[in-house]
């Protein structure tokens, strides 16, 4: 019987320990992502209109400016940039006319850097542009464009 009590007592010794040995573990998940900076217009078709350019008034004219608006993410910094028109001179942004080789210097002028608010607060691009009357007193009756493309990254 002592050694019955013996054995049953290596037992509960054995049982308890193997039960201590099963222990309770943890482990960690590492969850991440990022946002991507991202700019997109809004309205991609603004314009400048100088209207009438009359010689026998002269005067420099500003331009009537639809303008474009676009939206970047948040507290994302952008910049734009523009190709200075299809007619450009270096620097200088010209508008041409239809049929001959007269052109007409205008500025182009914008805000090129600033941080977005995402896609519910669009940014207007608050572009100015003007004709100067020495510009146009001497050239060619006509119609006169140019176009200017615009380009946004974050």
């Amino acid at each position: 019987m002592k050694k019955a009590i013996v054995i049953l007592a290596a037992m509960a010794i054995l049982f308890v320990s193997g039960t201590a040995a099963v222990a309770a573990d943890s482990a960690t998940v590492a969850v991440t992502a990022t946002v991507v900076g991202t700019c997109k217009f809004v309205n991609k078709s603004g314009s400048i209109s100088f209207g009438n350019l009359d010689p026998s008034v002269g005067g420099d004219v500003n331009g009537i400016v639809s303008q474009p608006t676009f939206w970047c993410t948040k507290n994302a910094g952008y910049t734009i940039t523009d190709d200075n028109g299809l007619n450009e001179s270096g620097t200088t942004y010209q508008m041409k006319h239809a049929s001959l080789a007269d052109v007409i210097p205008y500025s182009f002028v914008y805000t090129a850097t600033g941080t977005g608010s995402g896609p519910g607060t669009p940014i207007t691009m608050n572009i100015t542009s003007t004709v100067l009357s020495a510009d146009y007193l001497n050239v060619a009756a006509g119609s006169y464009s140019d176009t200017v493309t615009l380009t946004i990254n974050p």
